[in-house]
């Protein structure tokens, strides 16, 4: 991943307030930070509340 300073940083946010707004950007901020939140726990096998799938075909 891309160390990024301070400047960079910045940088980054002054561009996403011209594109999105200001008065929209917590709601942005908010739903990109759920995405990786989500994208984290479905990667690392926590975001699976369902039973595991068996190997075995269920019987009628």
């Amino acid at each position: 991943m891309p160390n990024f300073g301070g400047g960079e940083l910045i940088f980054i946010l002054v561009i996403v307030m011209i594109v999105f707004g200001a008065g929209k950007l917590p709601e942005v901020l908010g739903q990109l930070g759920k995405g990786v939140k989500t994208f984290r726990d479905e990667s690392s096998g926590e975001g699976s509340k369902s039973a595991p799938a068996s190997d075995q075909p269920k019987q009628s």
